[in-house]
């Protein structure tokens, strides 16, 4: 029988910071394989989601499972910090600044994963970082250090890094926004591939051509709510909703 539960599924998130409301009853859910992209304008909730999904913001309110698990248990602390850490596991997440560590080479910042979190052994975990990197079109700087990689290169590092892991999913929190445009289309060459791969994503990202390209289903959050979401097509070329109208306006016809 085949599976159909969904591989990400939110229900019900909230997430307030004092008096301010930022996500209210958002759903989503994601089927294995599946690419959706997140966008809507600065403020609207969309990377709250996205951190909520592997419990970097703790919500106020709903549920998260990833695969049929739920990743928001309510557990003592040392238990919640065992599972959080498997969860994790299986989630890769790639952010704006990069967050490689500066003091260790690039098969370094790939391997420390595998070594401390799966027990890889060091000479194996090599050879997984250098199949990464060949993934992201930089085998060649297995051993160069952060500070002589250009901003397109430190984030396809991250990519990789995060697919050593071996994770169900992939995060992306508006992975070529801290770019310069020339950088973006390296970036976004990687991730064009994990989806021809099936990797099931989930994508928040201002630049709509993108989304329209590789995503299977698009979600435009305002005001911490899903104001509407359909296929790219659907929903680029026919927007439903006036607020949607509006922001694609802005975006599509600056």
């Amino acid at each position: 029988m085949t599976d159909v539960r969904p591989m990400i599924d939110v229900r019900g998130a909230r997430k307030s910071y004092g008096a301010l409301e930022v996500l209210k009853g958002i759903d989503l859910s994601v089927q294995r394989g599946q690419i959706v992209a997140v966008i809507g304008p600065s403020g609207s909730g969309k990377s709250t989601l996205l951190r909520s999904i592997n419990h970097l913001e703790t919500l106020n309110a709903g549920e998260v499972w990833l695969d049929g698990v739920k990743v928001n248990q309510k557990l003592g602390r040392a238990a919640f910090e065992r599972h959080i850490n498997q969860v994790r596991q299986q989630m890769g997440m790639v952010f704006q600044h990069f967050n490689l560590f500066p003091h260790l080479s690039v098969s370094d910042n790939i391997t420390i994963g595998p070594i401390k979190l799966r027990g890889m052994d060091k000479a194996k975990a090599r050879e997984l970082a250098l199949v990464m990197l060949d993934k992201v079109g930089l085998a060649e700087k297995i051993d160069a250090y952060p500070a002589r990689l250009s901003g397109g290169q430190k984030q396809r590092v991250a990519i990789a890094r995060a697919l050593a892991m071996q994770p169900k999913v992939m995060l992306f929190d508006e992975a070529t926004s801290a770019l310069d445009p020339e950088l973006v289309d390296e970036v976004n060459l990687v991730m064009k591939q994990l989806a021809r791969e099936h990797m099931t994503m989930v994508i928040v990202t201002h630049e709509m051509r993108f989304a329209a390209e590789v995503a299977d289903r698009v979600l435009f959050m305002a005001d911490g709510t899903v104001v509407e979401e359909g296929a790219p097509d659907e929903l680029f070329r026919c927007p439903k909703q006036e607020r949607t109208r509006l922001f694609l306006r802005k975006f599509l016809n600056p």
